[in-house]
């Protein structure tokens, strides 16, 4: 059962996104973008997929540390293959990111899954089979009618909770926004949600990641006020001893970190040091699936939970599979986007929410795809 092929299919797909010049994510006319699919094939041909950015996986990376590494090894030995492609990332002068060693994990996963007939969080050893989702808002934007007031965020949250949320995170104003950040903007928008949904829907807030300790303290004690479930990355995350000093002042509790490098070599530090009460990792952002576990498992053992930043299959595959987190985060959304369309690239979304707010996990072998690999093929642009 050894690695026999690796190879990326680069294809074009309808989307209605757009990036403002900070990155964030907002509604756009549709457009067609670009998506890599990565595969990794062992000799009788059963092979696994992992889509992300081309750029994350683009021809150097594969050619220079992926198939130097993989092709030849065992398709189960994914912690024998993740440490020897970390060992590489020092030499790599940054080109061998944490997200490209989580895209090669996660295709690794899903054909262990497709070979074994069972969707991964099985494999992992499953805790549930649905999860309550939290809706999670785009960040504020200038669009009339979406997210540019906080009465906006108020009849968006209405919206949200009819359609089955019992949870909501907003996500407020950062630049290019004019006026952002303004922490009392945020505090009226969070409030606007709260007397909207009432106060049996737990409500959450992402602030802007580089506030003051002062604004992020002001913050803090309205959103305790407000009854909110949690305060996440409203400062600089490189900084511990802001985050620890914050959380030490503060009864909300605190969640992160979300963004920080360092694996879960890092979410060990802010754990020894009493610098968030509740623990965040994304398989994305950490290195993969198995990194990911490391964190919830590191979390659980010092009675804390892990909530799994972002959506998608491979974070819902690990969501299934802990006991230590509440939530799974569906999203992003918007007014002017309907999060329920199917990618052409799929054909059916792999976190379907019912009308009481649960998702359910995947059934499917693997990571729960539904693939459409005929539009794939004949949108595809380039492989390699």
């Amino acid at each position: 059962m050894k690695i026999e092929k690796i190879s990326v299919d680069v294809f074009t797909y309808p989307a209605r996104l757009s990036r403002d010049t900070a990155g964030h994510a907002h509604p756009g006319p549709e457009k067609l973008v670009k998506l890599a699919m990565l595969r990794i094939r062992d000799e009788d041909g059963t092979e696994g997929y992992a889509f992300g950015p081309q750029e994350v996986i683009r021809s150097h990376v594969i050619e220079s540390f992926a198939r130097k590494v993989l092709i030849g090894q065992n398709v189960f030995d994914r912690e024998k293959i993740w440490h020897d492609l970390a060992h590489w990332q020092r030499g790599s002068a940054g080109q061998l990111t944490d997200r490209a060693l989580a895209l090669i994990e996660q295709a690794l996963w899903d054909l262990a899954g497709r070979k074994l007939g069972l969707p991964v969080h099985k494999l992992i050893g499953g805790f549930r089979d649905k999860v309550p989702a939290y809706g999670s808002t785009m960040c504020g934007d200038d669009l009339r009618g979406g997210l540019s007031t906080p009465d906006e965020y108020a009849r968006f949250a209405e919206k949200l909770v009819s359609r089955g949320y019992k949870a909501i995170k907003l996500h407020t104003w950062m630049p290019p926004i004019s006026f952002a950040p303004d922490a009392k903007m945020d505090v009226k928008a969070c409030a606007a949600v709260r007397e909207a949904v009432g106060p049996d829907i737990a409500l959450m807030l992402d602030g802007y990641h580089w506030y003051s300790r002062t604004d992020a303290l002001y913050i803090g004690r309205e959103l305790e006020k407000l009854d909110f479930a949690w305060f996440e990355e409203p400062m600089e995350e490189e900084s511990a001893e802001s985050y620890a000093w914050l959380a030490a002042q503060l009864d909300i509790p605190v969640l992160g970190p979300e963004s920080l490098p360092g694996k879960f070599l890092s979410r060990a530090s802010w754990v020894k040091n009493n610098v968030c009460d509740i623990l965040r990792a994304g398989v994305a952002g950490v290195g993969g699936i198995g990194a990911c576990l490391k964190v919830a498992h590191l979390a659980e053992s010092f009675g804390m939970n892990c909530e799994v930043h972002g959506n998608g299959a491979a974070n819902l595959n690990v969501v299934g599979a802990i006991k230590n987190c509440d939530w799974y985060e569906r999203g992003l959304l918007h007014p002017f986007l309907d999060y329920e369309e199917v990618p052409a690239y799929l054909n059916s979304l792999v976190d379907p929410m019912d009308s009481e707010g649960f998702v359910h996990l995947p059934t499917r072998p693997g990571l729960g795809e539904d693939i459409n690999f005929a539009y794939i093929e004949a949108n595809t642009v380039e492989r390699y």
